[in-house]
């Protein structure tokens, strides 16, 4: 019988923080990228903007801890999707035998969450629709988040 502390239970922990540091760094990156080929100034507004999720406006005129915050948010939420993919993998794969074409479709259904569930739920400030940023975010979170994802977790389960 397995306890918590097995082999077995510290890899999949182990699997999905790599997934999940990987995946949320890849999109910190790209954001960040984004954020400045559009002009921007200052790439740590990324960060507030996503702290303002739960803090509203005042995420944006506070200091450096809505920083922290907005990080510690992305990282979360990254691990979370990992965590969450990582649990449905087994049932998925049993349908999709391609980990690339998994990771992809799991990248837009992340996109699908992110932008039409979580966010209109959240204080952050309400953008508008703009079909080429929706393309351009959908590609980001298909090829730098669910592909990674997908990949770690592949590499997990056929390890095991």
């Amino acid at each position: 019988m397995q306890t918590d502390s097995s082999p077995s239970t510290k890899n999949a922990i182990r699997t999905v923080v790599w997934a999940g540091l990987v995946a949320g760094t890849l999109d910190a990156i790209a954001a960040v990228v984004m954020f400045l080929s559009a002009g921007g100034k200052d790439p740590v507004r990324i960060f507030k903007f996503i702290a303002s999720g739960v803090f509203g406006k005042d995420a944006f005129a506070a200091g450096s801890a809505m920083t922290v915050w907005g990080l510690v948010f992305h990282f979360s939420i990254a691990l979370l999707f990992a965590a969450f993919f990582f649990v449905i993998y087994p049932q998925i794969r049993r349908f999709i035998r391609n980990p690339v074409a998994i990771g992809l479709l799991y990248g837009l259904l992340i996109w699908l969450v992110m932008n039409r569930i979580v966010l209109p739920i959240s204080n952050t400030p309400v953008q508008p629709f703009d079909p080429a940023n929706a393309i351009m975010g959908m590609v980001v979170l298909m090829v730098l988040v669910g592909l990674p994802i997908s990949l770690i977790v592949h590499k997990h389960f056929l390890e095991s």
